[in-house]
């Protein structure tokens, strides 16, 4: 199971290690994956199978109908396709509609959040999903400057945060609106959200000695997976002092490395895989996921 299908690159490469017994399954939510993934099935040695939905709630319907796999895998984040789609207005480096929805049919866009959350909301929202050092005065200016009129463009909302950013620290550490840009994005499509729910129906769906693999770019993403993993390979939870174990907890999972990140040579031909890291563990049993 691909839960983020994307462009398709990961899962070509499982694909043709699947061959014609073996199945693909591919979730995306992105009305412009389903194409890609169309064009890509008709050149794939296996079956195969698209679900437009996101990946949390695409797994939790293929656990329903009681699909198994030797394989899940999430790439989270948003695709390079996305970002160099100007019209989605998922980037801060051109002009566009502030929209950034990867799911282009939901309500919720980028405009509607900068539009109609407090100050304070928008402050929290910064610091926590953006670790934006100046997250306060960049909420107070946004909230000052929408009562002129609606903040609708990309680049009406980054002339505000590069002004209420002190100068000496505007490009100290990349563009000022990166971090403010990646927060509104994590709100605007729950991303956080559905890594929460989909983690625990992704290891339900996985067979005994299947593979989880997780890949995150952003440090919130990766807290998660790593906790989730790193809680399913713990075995006892007796206190210390306890002669012999009375919780009788084994562990579910076998952790493979402590995290693989990209080398020298893969940053180089792709930079926007500098943050990746990818998590992995082996099923050795079935159990109830907290």
């Amino acid at each position: 199971m691909d839960c983020t299908f994307g462009a398709g690159g990961h899962a070509r490469l499982v694909a043709e290690r699947l061959g014609p017994d073996g199945e693909l399954i591919a979730i995306d939510r992105d009305p412009e994956a389903e194409g890609r993934f169309a064009a890509l099935a008709a050149e794939l040695p296996c079956r195969t199978r698209f679900l437009r939905a996101g990946f949390a709630e695409g797994l939790e319907e293929l656990r329903e109908e009681g699909v198994r796999a030797d394989l899940v895998y999430l790439d989270l984040g948003m695709s390079s396709m996305q970002i160099d789609t100007r019209e989605r207005g998922f980037s801060y480096s051109y002009d566009a509609p502030l929209d950034m929805r990867m799911d282009t049919t939901q309500e919720l866009t980028a405009a509607e959040l900068v539009a109609t959350w407090d100050e304070r909301a928008l402050g929290r929202l910064f610091k926590e999903y953006g670790d934006e050092r100046f997250s306060r005065p960049i909420a107070r200016a946004i909230v000052r400057a929408r009562e002129a009129g609606p903040l609708e463009t990309t680049t009406a909302l980054v002339d505000v945060i590069t002004a209420a950013v002190p100068a000496p620290a505007r490009f100290a550490a990349g563009h000022p609106a990166k971090r403010v840009f990646q927060a509104i994005r994590i709100a605007v499509n729950d991303e956080f959200g559905q890594v929460d729910r989909a983690l625990p129906v992704a290891w339900d769906v996985l067979r005994v000695d299947g593979r989880f693999a997780g890949i995150s770019f952003h440090s919130g993403e990766d807290r998660r997976v790593k906790r989730f993993l790193a809680d399913l390979a713990q075995g006892c939870i007796c206190p210390p002092d306890f002669p012999v174990c009375a919780c009788g907890r084994t562990p579910q999972a076998e952790l493979l490395g402590r995290g693989v990140v990209p080398t020298p040579g893969e940053i180089a031909d792709n930079p926007r895989a500098a943050s990746a890291r990818m998590r992995a563990a082996r099923k050795l049993q079935e159990g109830p996921v907290a």
